[in-house]
């Protein structure tokens, strides 16, 4: 019985939903074996880039973890520049009883500075974590930090930075072990191992019609489709102005 295979674009998935889409082709077929479908030789080009397919997988759960990274930054930089706009707001208050804290405050920041959101990554941490360690070793930093309403800002500013360092140093290790690939390179032949095997598969399914084609076509356009309503529901977000570029990719998404 003829059979045909929906195609995907393949181009328009993330990375990260490539390397998922890939697999799990991979793991359909092999469940309906290749052999017997006569389908073995295109099949096995497809499954040749497993290996780099999961260069390009880490690659990505790398560039995930500078997102993440670039998050904890832009978190830490509003609490730091909160912290100094609330001193300098109450500092223009006529309240008597928080003058003397205020003047703590901006001697506190004196010290460490108020330029702290602009440094670079590694600098920021460790000029944050003198801080976090002057403030807990101070009553009198602390105390002031209560009657200005910042003990929270204070305490989520070095749970913010100790995450951030923890993350850091894991990217670094991570970075040092990955290998480089041109994804952009080896998408391209994959992509045509794909289209391949899929045009091998309606090929076969004409040429040995006594063979059971449709329930694995079955499973195999299932995949596609799932994909495609993903991928439909994306451009709808995105043409009405939505970000889409930090949703979670779409095998995710179930």
């Amino acid at each position: 019985m003829s059979v045909k295979i929906n195609r995907l674009a393949l181009k328009s998935l993330w990375n990260s939903e490539y390397t998922m889409f890939v697999s799990q082709i991979i793991a359909i077929v092999t469940k309906f074996q290749p052999t017997i479908l006569h389908l073995l030789k295109s099949f096995e080009k497809i499954t040749s880039f497993t290996a780099v397919l999961a260069k390009i997988k880490a690659q990505e759960l790398s560039n995930a973890l500078s997102h993440l990274l670039d998050e904890l930054d832009h978190e830490r930089d509003v609490l730091i520049n909160a912290i100094i706009g609330q001193i300098r707001v109450m500092g223009k208050l006529s309240l008597p009883s928080i003058a003397p804290h205020v003047v703590v405050m901006n001697h506190f920041f004196d010290i460490h500075g108020r330029n702290i959101a602009e440094a670079p990554y590694n600098s920021e941490t460790m000029r944050i974590d003198g801080l976090m360690a002057d403030y807990n070793s101070k009553p009198e930093v602390k105390t002031a930090a209560e009657a200005l309403n910042m003990k929270i800002l204070f305490d989520q500013l070095g749970v913010v930075n100790t995450t951030f360092a923890t993350n850091f140093l894991q990217r670094t290790k991570e970075e040092s072990l990955i290998e480089k690939v041109d994804t952009r390179a080896i998408r391209t032949e994959v992509d045509n191992a794909i289209i391949e095997f899929f045009e091998s598969f309606e090929h076969c399914s004409r040429e040995y019609d006594k063979l059971d084609y449709a329930t694995p076509a079955n499973e195999l356009n299932n995949l596609v489709t799932y994909y495609k309503t993903q991928l439909k529901a994306r451009a709808t977000r995105r043409n009405s102005g939505k970000d889409v570029t930090t949703e979670p990719p779409i095998d995710t998404l179930k």
